[in-house]
């Protein structure tokens, strides 16, 4: 009797494990199902933009794979026009968008540090008020950005209209707001006691901010750093205010020269320089992915 009832356990407990193997395999094709449903969305747009730029029909519509009679006309005529230039539009979108990174996050994080960590008088006004600066669009002000940016260039010229200086000081100022609230969150999650233990060593605010909150904050900066770039590289709306000067333009601008006039765009050329224009982003994105992933663990607190 012992016997039959240890066989039926053993026969339930394989059926019982048969049925979780099925589980888990069901389990996983639906998972490799929804992640290539995903790459298909995501890489979608990237290989019909890939096909365009070596199709020599100058089209968008209809368009295979690998289009017939492929060909690199359309990145020859891309970077060989003197017209056109390609490679000047994007030496000054990744010089626009450095500089406006590489300052935004520098000023966001010591006005961040600042409000997360020290009192003072108008403290809760003036986040209140850059709060509410950043519910309205950029482009509501538009008109009145470039009035100022006018008058500050009759004083200034290197911060005035078809300057990058002026560009640059637009861009700081529409991304102030939203980075510095961003970082005071992340500096509000940092305990105080670290700043305690350090001030009673004898630390200076500049050092525990430099070796001690700053490996903690590293994510944020990364961050921080990328959307500022993107932000700044993708703009068009600004950057076509203020830039008249082809020389001066960026690239966003500078690529819709191509399909500006009404019988004679060029799709293909358009779609080469889209495509090599997204270079930057891709190549900042895997510079900087190690400090987005490992620098919560490289600042960790040890007890």
């Amino acid at each position: 009797m012992s016997s039959v009832a240890t066989t039926t356990y053993r026969q339930g407990q394989a059926a019982i494990q048969r049925e979780r193997r099925r589980q888990r395999q069901r389990q996983l094709a639906v998972r490799i199902i929804l992640l290539l449903l995903a790459l298909a969305y995501a890489l979608f747009p990237i290989i019909w933009i890939a096909s365009a730029s070596v199709d020599p029909r100058n089209s968008l519509v209809n368009l295979g794979l690998i289009p017939r009679g492929a060909t690199l006309k359309n990145y020859e005529t891309l970077l060989n026009s003197s017209i056109h230039p390609f490679t000047r539009w994007l030496w000054n979108s990744i010089k626009v968008s450095t500089i406006t990174m590489v300052l935004s996050v520098l000023v966001s994080t010591f006005a961040a540090y600042s409000f997360s960590r020290f009192r003072f008088r108008g403290r809760d006004a003036t986040l209140l008020t850059v709060f509410l600066i950043q519910v309205f669009p950029n482009s509501l002000t538009i008109v009145a950005t470039f009035l100022l940016i006018q008058e500050i260039g009759n004083y200034i010229p290197s911060f005035g209209l078809n300057s990058h200086g002026g560009l640059i000081l637009v861009y700081l100022g529409g991304a102030l707001g939203i980075n510095t609230w961003l970082m005071k969150g992340f500096f509000d999650s940092v305990p105080r006691d670290l700043d305690e233990s350090a001030m009673i060593d004898g630390a200076s605010h500049w050092r525990i901010f430099w070796q001690i909150l700053f490996p903690l904050v590293r994510p944020i900066l990364a961050v921080v750093g990328i959307l500022t770039f993107i932000a700044t590289y993708n703009d068009y709306i600004i950057a076509l205010t203020l830039l008249k000067n082809t020389q001066q333009q960026t690239l966003a601008v500078g690529l819709n020269l191509f399909l500006g006039e009404q019988f004679s765009q060029q799709w293909g050329v358009f779609a080469a320089g889209a495509l090599l224009g997204a270079l930057p982003v891709v190549v900042l994105y895997l510079l900087m992915q190690d400090y987005i992933v490992g620098g919560l663990t490289a600042g960790a607190v040890k007890g």
